[in-house]
């Protein structure tokens, strides 16, 4: 207002008092923080365990504007980061690949995980997962699960979709017993044990049991088996529909699978290996 008063130009007062045009126009804008951060701590209060690039898919989905550099900045200003203990670092040993299932249905893994009711009691889960689109196809959730109970649980899974060429396990006695060896054998299944202390050979399942421990197993003292069991349910249909892979370019793996031709069921061949297993079944 001096200056106009003067006489001066705007250009002129600013080249005065050493300023740029554009601060002189500037105007604050209001800030909109307060909504991010409601978005984020409506992720995290629903799972505590995601971290920030989950948490950004969440709100991507949910068709806001804003773009990663500023959830970013709230999430850090805020210190929502995810805590990890400090873990030594081992020695680099030499690594050998695993085999890669190049379709949908080719190799399923099976691992069992173990939890307890608020009670004391003790239960167990066996989990399935297809390894090519890391799809949960089933999750079983029992104070019991002897090889006759999870063959039946794969027996269902084969049914409606199909038998798979490869299964990979750990060596626990539920997979090396004889029923299950019958049941690989009448499906055509080439069973793959890992070796023995090496679960990260088993990875994909691996990594499937930490994210069900901490969005589950961890968050929930459950009264009761259906209390495990409902919540079970409700976060696998999450998982495979909602839930993006960083592998699998960011998709639910239901999405990704849907990228693919079907799975066609394995044809059984009638070569003298096929002879030679039909053998080997019958003495089991």
């Amino acid at each position: 207002m001096q200056a106009a008063d003067e006489g001066l130009s705007v250009k002129a007062s600013c080249s005065v008092v050493n300023i740029s045009r554009g601060s002189f126009y500037y105007k604050a804008r209001p800030n909109d923080d307060a909504e991010v951060k409601e978005q984020i701590k409506l992720v995290i209060d629903k799972r505590p365990r995601r971290g920030f690039r989950k948490i950004l898919d969440v709100i991507v989905k949910k068709k806001f504007k804003w773009n990663h550099k500023k959830v970013y900045r709230v999430y850090k200003e805020n210190r929502f980061q995810l805590k990890y203990r400090k873990r030594h670092r081992l020695e680099v040993l030499e690594r050998k690949p695993m085999p890669a299932s190049s379709r949908v249905n080719e190799v399923w893994s099976i691992d069992f995980m173990s939890d307890s009711l608020s009670n004391g009691r003790k239960f167990r889960t066996f989990n399935v997962l297809d390894d090519f689109n890391r799809e949960s196809l089933t999750i079983e959730v029992d104070t019991s699960l002897p090889s006759a109970r999870i063959i039946g649980s794969l027996e269902i899974i084969g049914s409606e979709r199909g038998f798979p060429k490869y299964i990979r396990s750990d060596n626990g006695p539920e997979f090396i017993s004889r029923s299950f060896r019958r049941f690989c054998c009448s499906h055509r299944i080439r069973h793959r044990r890992i070796e023995p202390g090496k679960p990260q050979q088993n990875s994909y399942i691996e990594r499937f049991n930490r994210s069900y421990r901490e969005d589950i197993l961890d968050m929930y003292a459950f009264n009761n088996l259906n209390q495990a069991r409902e919540l079970t349910a409700d976060w696998q249909i999450e998982y495979n529909h909602d839930r993006g892979h960083d592998s699998l370019g960011g998709q639910s793996p239901v999405e990704y699978a849907r990228s693919f031709s079907p799975f066609t069921p394995q044809q059984l061949c009638e070569g003298p290996k096929a002879k030679k297993l039909l053998i080997l079944c019958r003495t089991l």
